[in-house]
């Protein structure tokens, strides 16, 4: 029985999306406490951006290690070991007795989170043929879009009726469920289902190109940079904000509660999942990734001087339309890996799309421990001027990012056409 034409694939396609959604939502989930956070343990506003930081740095440390070593044992094993790892590092959390305990907690979420994606896509491109896989893509993004919208208001809800350690214990369980059942779906059904292609994969092995040879083209390419920026801007702005300061900035300069303040989270949501496939259209029958995108990242750089000339005391309506305007921008940076597919060869463009998305998740590991750096340095009776002048922050990075759109070298329409046949 072929993988790839068996009803079995939508089993596997239905798992590994659901450990994914989990944990998506697990990403910007602590931001929700926060404020909570700093008052249980007696922490600093630079204790959290720490703790946030060193989540994400995790995550941007380990993709080409987790991508080096999928490529060689399979992928199936790395999703499990990720799913079981963000399921442990969250149930640590909800009983984590100080802060040092904490931030290990993150480390180990983090640690599991650099798993999940690049194995997701192996796996589905095992179980798929080419025309499929790339329409549950577009699937796979939306559901990411819905995992972190339900770590707002829905989250939010249930920490204000249960305190927070239970809904992260409660979720750290499931995980570590979910993580059996990829074990059953993914290793123990298939080897009854498809011995023979088993024994095809064992016999079939070739040896890839040198990874030294291709990161030493990686990183002396203008074009690799210039997507590494991209992200580095549009998307490590968005995350890094809105998982660490984005609740605790509507409840200390609106005085929202933590549900309500968690709707400024979820207005950058909606803006994200309706930017991702608008701008993608609107690009397509331009014909041109850079103009639309260098219009993108032109308005985000805006956006968040809006942010910071709005004054202590801003306007609430100005703000949700700001956030969602970032939020729309932040769904737009698909057109970061469309920009790659056209640059590179194939055997290239997996190496390129993991140094491009360590830009944006490095921005998300700085800026929120910078941001709470710049808070520090305000008294708890004056943080809402602290968060006016911390939004120069998240200006200087986004125009690294408005910089590395404009090092685009867009190709010609026939370099375009050679590429995508490569």
């Amino acid at each position: 029985m072929n993988k790839q034409e068996s009803s079995y694939r939508w089993v596997v396609f239905g798992t590994a999306l659901l450990a994914y959604y989990l944990i998506v939502s697990q990403r910007t989930a602590p931001g929700l406490i926060t404020e909570q956070l700093m008052k249980d343990f007696h922490v600093s506003a630079s204790v959290i951006g720490l703790m946030t930081s060193i989540q994400f740095l995790a995550y941007a440390g380990l993709q080409i290690p987790v991508g080096l070593l999928s490529d060689r044992y399979g992928p199936n094993r790395f999703l499990i070991i990720g799913s079981l790892l963000t399921g442990i590092g969250s149930l640590i959390y909800s009983t984590s007795p100080n802060e040092y305990i904490l931030i290990f907690s993150r480390l180990l979420v983090g640690t599991g989170d650099s798993m999940i994606f690049v194995n997701l896509v192996l796996i589905l491109s095992q179980w798929f043929k080419g025309n499929e896989f790339v329409k549950l893509l577009g699937l796979i993004g939306l559901v990411g879009s819905v995992g972190s919208l339900s770590a707002t208001v829905p989250l939010s809800m249930w920490i204000s009726f249960s305190g927070w350690r239970v809904p992260f214990l409660s979720i750290g369980l499931v995980l570590m469920a979910v993580s059996y059942l990829l074990y059953v779906v993914l290793v123990v059904k298939p080897k009854r289902l498809f011995v023979d292609d088993a024994k095809a994969n064992k016999s079939s092995v070739k040896t890839p190109e040198s990874v030294w040879a291709i990161l030493r083209r990686v990183m002396t390419t203008r074009q690799a940079w210039a997507t590494f920026l991209c992200h580095f801007g549009v998307v490590g702005t968005y995350i890094g904000f809105i998982g660490s300061w984005g609740v605790p900035y509507g409840m200390n300069v609106f005085h929202l509660s933590r549900a309500d303040a968690s709707q400024l989270i979820m207005y950058g949501l909606f803006g994200a999942m309706i930017g991702g496939p608008l701008i993608s259209w609107i690009s397509s029958r331009l014909n041109s990734i850079k103009k639309i995108y260098s219009l993108i990242h032109l308005i985000v750089v805006l956006s968040w001087t809006g942010l910071l000339l709005s004054g202590i005391k801003p306007s609430f309506m100005l703000v949700v339309i700001l956030l969602f305007i970032i939020g729309f921008g932040n769904g737009a940076s698909a057109l970061t890996f469309a920009v790659v597919r056209q640059s590179f060869s194939l055997k290239e463009v997996g190496v390129v799309s993991g140094f491009a998305n360590m830009g944006g998740f490095l921005s998300a590991v700085l800026l929120p421990s910078i941001f709470g750096n710049v808070l520090d340095l305000f008294p708890e009776r004056s943080l809402h001027v602290g968060y006016h002048y911390a939004f120069m922050i998240p200006i200087l990075f986004s125009m690294m990012g408005l910089l590395g759109v404009l090092l685009i070298k867009e190709k010609e329409k026939k370099e375009q056409k050679v590429l995508n046949a490569s």
